[in-house]
């Protein structure tokens, strides 16, 4: 197993994406700390972990508050010693035309999917630097790497999440720490209706080579492989796992 001995913080884990990387990581041998705003010990997540012999332990973290991440780090470095991955993936949406978009939607939008990615990496990079030695995958979308119609909240903090990257990766890397990104385009809540809204469904798959959406357990070997050794000298990349729709 590539993460044997390794111990992961998962946001925003309750479903989807996050769901099925813990389940991921978890498989090739990493403990788990995992989170979200509403999770429950005794979620099947956490059931499914447990019976492969990992140790986990769940919060409920906003990770738009800053107090709440230092507090799910602390409670990592309590439990387990140690932090060695991050996988950066807490996010919602809240959509509308530019013209029609309020405040509070673009401020909920950057909180959580901008703020909260940056407090997260914050609060594990000292750790991090001290043992020189972890990984962060970020999360960012095509939204935020070519832009798209209707969310331009969510398209500012995804595109955010890309610069923020490439920063935090020239800043860690010599200290051993490696800062990669993701840009997944899989069937999960967030995408509901434009998989599955005829009309959104035959635009995207016409953008998309492969012609068909992702699922969320194809996302969760590439971030495995980010997470691991294997990745020991890529720091700074956006992998798109889309289909082809993107190319960088």
């Amino acid at each position: 197993m590539r993460l044997q001995g390794k111990v992961a913080i998962v946001t925003g884990a309750r479903k989807g994406i996050g769901e099925s990387v813990a389940l991921t990581l978890a498989q090739e041998g990493a403990d788990l700390f995992i989170v979200s705003r509403s999770i429950q010990p005794d979620s099947e997540l956490v059931q499914k972990v447990e019976k492969m012999g990992r140790k986990v332990v769940v919060k409920q973290v906003d990770v738009g508050n800053q107090a709440q991440v230092k507090e799910m780090v602390e409670d990592t470095l309590s439990n387990f010693g140690r932090v060695d991955i991050l996988f950066n993936n807490a996010g919602i949406g809240k959509p509308a035309m530019l013209w029609n978009m309020t405040e509070e939607q673009w401020n909920d939008v950057i909180r959580i999917n901008l703020t909260g990615a940056f407090f997260c990496l914050q609060a594990v990079a000292k750790p991090m630097m001290e043992q020189k030695s972890g990984s962060i995958i970020n999360v960012t979308s095509s939204a935020g790497l070519i832009g798209t119609i209707g969310q331009v909240n969510y398209t500012a903090a995804k595109g955010g999440i890309y610069a923020l990257t490439k920063s935090a990766a020239k800043e860690l890397a010599r200290y051993g720490v490696r800062v990669n990104t993701i840009a997944p385009m899989a069937e999960t809540d967030m995408t509901a209706k434009i998989a599955h809204d005829p009309k959104f469904k035959e635009k995207y798959l016409e953008r998309m080579p492969m012609g068909r959406f992702g699922q969320p357990e194809e996302i969760g070997p590439a971030v495995a492989f980010f997470a691991s050794d294997e990745s020991s000298f890529i720091t700074g990349q956006t992998l798109c796992i889309d289909g082809g729709m993107v190319m960088l």
